[in-house]
């Protein structure tokens, strides 16, 4: 027999079930414990000397704007519509302030590489606020701006703004040049306008 198969004696058995019981309970009261309400006391810590929450004063946060989802998939189906009547083969991204993908859409027959590219064009926009093909134009003073990861200094990427801050962009990729991956994006901004 195999020993760790071996069948384990009755008082084994009730030990064990003690023990998974006891740390059960253990689990489910510290989940309880860090989903109780806060404490109302305004101390940084209680009578025993444990911390408790402290609450930020009104000068250390900011409130900012984000793109909605439904916005997001707007802009995205926009700009693979309006390359979908040009004739073009495209992925769209749609990524928000800080980069992250919201919304990502690849065309009927788009080539495999414009998926990843249509996203770093749009991290590209947002991350220095202007369009990648201004950026590109950056390149000569700046060459090694193509060294940062996630980006990509070709034309197809827009951002969007609001109150002149950005708050998401748009890349496409996959047409045969960048303008025309640009003009697909700035349809999908353009479809958030008032």
């Amino acid at each position: 027999m195999n020993p760790i198969t071996k069948k384990l004696s009755f008082r084994a058995r009730i030990v064990t079930g003690a023990a998974a019981c006891a740390l059960l309970g253990a689990g489910t009261l510290g989940a309880v414990s860090a989903t109780a309400a806060p404490a109302t006391t305004p101390s940084a810590s209680t009578a025993t000397g444990t911390p408790t929450a402290a609450t930020a004063g009104k000068d250390v946060t900011r409130t900012t704007t984000h793109l909605t989802l439904d916005a997001a998939t707007k802009a995205a189906r926009a700009a693979l519509d309006a390359a979908k009547k040009a004739g073009q083969r495209v992925s769209v991204a749609v990524v928000d302030r800080n980069g992250s993908t919201l919304v990502q859409l690849r065309g009927d027959g788009a080539g495999p590489q414009s998926y990843e590219s249509a996203v770093k064009k749009a991290y590209t926009a947002v991350s220095w606020n202007a369009p990648t093909s201004e950026l590109v134009k950056r390149l000569d003073q700046v060459p090694t701006l193509k060294d940062i990861p996630g980006t990509l200094f070709l034309a197809g990427g827009v951002p969007v703004q609001a109150e002149g801050a950005p708050i998401a962009a748009i890349g496409v990729a996959g047409a045969p040049s960048g303008a025309l991956d640009e003009q697909f994006a700035q349809a999908g901004a353009e479809s958030l306008g008032s």
